[in-house]
């Protein structure tokens, strides 16, 4: 198993002196629970830790990067930075889904499951660097990684503001209207709800969007509706 975790030290032009530490870091919770014999633990308290790591670096690079920004729009960009979506492609581009190790009923699912699963891992694996190589390796790979590949396009697209923010802001620039939201249907039992919310201008009905919450049908309505109105 640590040969073929060589090939992703080699590709992230890292190297690892515990491997024990970058292997534990793609141990899903799911595989120890399949296979109980296994000589390591999962990667949560690594992903806890890594978290921290994390926000510290984004926390830093941006307050020294930036020192003109106020704080309120760094932590608009700094929350877009450490988000699942985010960390999760990223994850992707560095190839840990290969590496992931998964309980074979866990390997199978993919979606809004496996997104947060490499989120974590990503978070493991920055904690798992720091552990082993210290906060100056951690912060070099996080930046060049995560940092320089995403700001630039969170901060031109306005990423880190929310899509019902951004849809008010642009509506009201362009249209001199705000939306107002409205459910349009409400599905299943009490712990399994799902809602599908319209997005309205005055009385005209821009898109939908779906969710097992309200907030959560309003974010997807307000996303359709900046792609209607091409302002995304």
């Amino acid at each position: 198993m640590k040969n073929k975790f060589l090939e992703l030290e080699k590709s992230l032009n890292v190297s690892f002196n515990n491997k024990d530490l970058l292997i534990q870091a793609f141990c899903h919770r799911s595989y120890i629970n399949e296979n109980p014999d296994f000589y390591l633990g999962h990667n949560e308290r690594l992903e806890f830790l890594g978290d921290a790591v994390l926000e510290l670096v984004t926390t830093d690079y941006l307050f020294n990067k930036y020192p003109d920004k106020p704080e309120g729009e760094m932590t608009g960009w700094r929350a877009s930075l450490v988000n699942s979506n985010i960390l999760s492609d990223t994850a992707r581009e560095m190839d840990f889904e290969k590496f992931l190790l998964l309980s074979s009923g866990e390997a199978k699912e993919n979606g809004k499951a496996r997104k947060y699963i490499l989120a974590d891992t990503f978070e493991a694996f920055i904690g798992a660097l720091y552990l082993d190589s210290g906060y100056e390796s951690a912060r070099k790979l996080i930046e060049e990684k995560l940092i320089k590949e995403k700001l630039p396009e969170i901060i031109e697209k306005k990423l880190y503001k929310d899509p019902k923010s951004l849809l008010q802001e642009k509506s009201q620039e362009i249209l001199s209207v705000t939306p107002t939201y409205s459910v349009i249907e409400e599905t299943g039992p009490d712990h399994q709800k799902k809602f599908i919310v319209g997005v309205y201008f005055n009385e005209d009905l821009i898109a939908q969007g779906e969710g097992s919450s309200k907030h959560e049908a309003e974010l997807k309505s307000a996303e359709e509706a900046l792609k209607v109105k091409s302002w995304d």
